[in-house]
């Protein structure tokens, strides 16, 4: 198999399924006879096709995939003019608190908001997938320690952590409440980002993957 329809292959698999894909989904195309060294090199000349297009090719946590650009999302809304409800500004910076700080506490979180955090927010943070119990502080009462999750960054588009807007040394609060722009964030969401909520806010730069 030549270049050209290798990529064919990649750009095909890519488009048609919903979730992202590894490099060892990847490699299952071609009965594992490309080395990931191929594959990444083959990927990256698909990023650059792709460059001038509306949709781009991107990795996120769980592998790779396609997604529209921010810059058609003014359009894209228009087929969902409706707007569901956001999630609340306590939530987000609740889940911005874990995702700069973890492993954090619930009493971690308070501390650092000021303010007791209702345990809803905790739940639908775990409902969503995004958040999860990754162990315990051998403390008094030994509470739970929370940490962001994959789907986390699979949601916002992220490979990693490191991809979340940098803090200043100890200006923690500061920063993990007011670097993020939670307006942007709560609407940057797929489209089954509010389970409890009746409507579809779709990801600010994403498309499902199995539409171009």
């Amino acid at each position: 198999m030549n270049t050209a329809e290798a990529k064919r292959v990649l750009e095909t698999a890519l488009i048609c399924t919903p979730e992202p894909l590894t490099l060892r989904d990847l490699g299952v195309l071609f009965d594992m006879a490309l080395s990931p060294d191929t594959l990444k090199t083959l990927l990256s000349d698909l990023q650059l096709e792709w460059s001038g297009r509306g949709v781009e090719l991107v990795r996120v946590a769980s592998g790779w995939r396609f997604q529209s650009r921010p810059d058609m999302r003014h359009y894209l809304d228009r087929l969902h003019p409706e707007k569901p409800p956001r999630y609340t500004r306590a939530t987000m910076e609740t889940l911005a608190i874990i995702a700069y700080r973890q492993p954090v506490t619930r009493g971690d979180m308070e501390d650092i908001r000021g303010v007791t955090i209702n345990s809803l927010i905790i739940k639908q943070l775990e409902d969503r997938g995004w958040v999860e119990v990754i162990g315990h502080r051998e403390t008094v009462g030994r509470p739970a320690l929370f940490a962001t999750t994959r789907q986390f960054l699979d949601d916002l588009g992220l490979a990693s952590l490191d991809q979340l807007p940098p803090l200043d040394g100890s200006e923690i609060q500061a920063s993990a409440l007011g670097r993020l722009d939670f307006d942007a964030l709560s609407a940057s969401l797929p489209p089954d980002a509010a389970p409890s909520q009746p409507s579809q806010p779709s990801v600010a730069g994403s498309l499902p993957t199995g539409t171009p």
